[in-house]
């Protein structure tokens, strides 16, 4: 059993499906097939079970990867004491997060006060920061609700409120508090690119009696646009529309927050610039605190 076998085993677990899992190794899927096949033929088990047109891991395949993504870390580890001991750690921290909001703000006053670190920041899914955490690609992950996992170690950063924005014309503009359900047959504007948060806001709707009519669906760059020429009611985070100066209305009755969390790998060794950045966040959330509620 060879550490490459290992990795193109990983990859094709995240994956699930051989061509796409060759097609990131750069390699012919038919070399990528026969190097899995022989790890099967050497555990003596098959790894992955065909489901349609794609591939998941079998239950020996989810034990393999368990110890696989800890052989991994445990590299990293080493690599990470090596450096530390030649004084060669990077000052790079690799950080994924669901929606770019959770960093505005927090990124620039890091920054200022250490202004040689160098961030690498992407947006995912959840579902794909904790596959990034696990393979190494990434130091720590920022999404909704902690990570249920146990290769992962998560810490809650706030509940935030989330509000009503109406049009300035609206017939409930006036209003101090609203109940969602009065809004059922008004169209919706909703934060795209967030299949969390979308999910979130459609089951406060659903729990409410409606399904929301969402007829636009922009980022939180156009949403100020879009809500300024009066088309639309949205579900929104009391963060939000404090950056946008936007005005907004409690949600009466059932007072939704939510969840910010802040993930990363739990026996992973992390540098001191990812442990000093994970440490800030937290940090500014507790500093911050208001920033997130509505009545404080």
């Amino acid at each position: 059993m060879e550490l490459l076998q290992l990795k193109y085993f990983q990859t094709v677990a995240y994956t699930e499906h051989m061509s796409k899992a060759a097609k990131q190794l750069n390699i012919a899927q038919p070399s990528l097939s026969l190097t899995i096949k022989r790890l099967e033929d050497e555990l003596e088990t098959k790894l992955f079970e065909r489901r349609g047109r794609n591939i998941q891991l079998s239950s020996s395949g989810i034990i393999l990867l368990k110890h696989v993504n800890r052989i991994f870390t445990e590299i990293e580890n080493a690599q990470m004491e090596i450096q530390s001991d030649e004084r060669q750690i990077s000052n790079t921290i690799r950080i994924s997060i669901s929606n770019a909001r959770f960093l505005i703000g927090l990124i620039s006053r890091y920054i200022n006060l250490f202004p040689e670190l160098k961030v690498h920041q992407g947006i995912k899914e959840k579902s794909d920061i904790m596959s990034s955490l696990k393979k190494g690609e990434i130091d720590l992950g920022i999404a909704g609700h902690p990570i249920e996992d146990e290769e992962i170690e998560s810490c809650l950063l706030v509940n935030e409120d989330i509000v009503l924005v109406l049009p300035v014309n609206h017939k409930y503009a006036g209003e101090s508090e609203l109940s969602l359900g009065k809004l059922a047959n008004e169209p919706f504007i909703s934060l795209a690119d967030n299949e969390e948060y979308s999910e979130f806001t459609k089951n406060l709707c659903k729990n409410s009696g409606f399904v929301p009519n969402n007829i636009f669906e922009v980022d939180s760059y156009l949403l100020l646009e879009i809500i300024k020429v009066n088309q639309g009611v949205s579900l929104l985070p009391i963060s939000v529309c404090r950056q946008l100066k936007l005005n907004y209305i409690k949600i009466a009755d059932i007072s939704p927050t939510y969840t910010i969390s802040l993930s990363w790998v739990k026996d992973k060794l992390l540098s001191p610039s990812v442990r000093n950045f994970r440490d800030f966040i937290i940090e500014y959330y507790k500093d911050n605190y208001r920033m997130f509620k509505v009545n404080l």
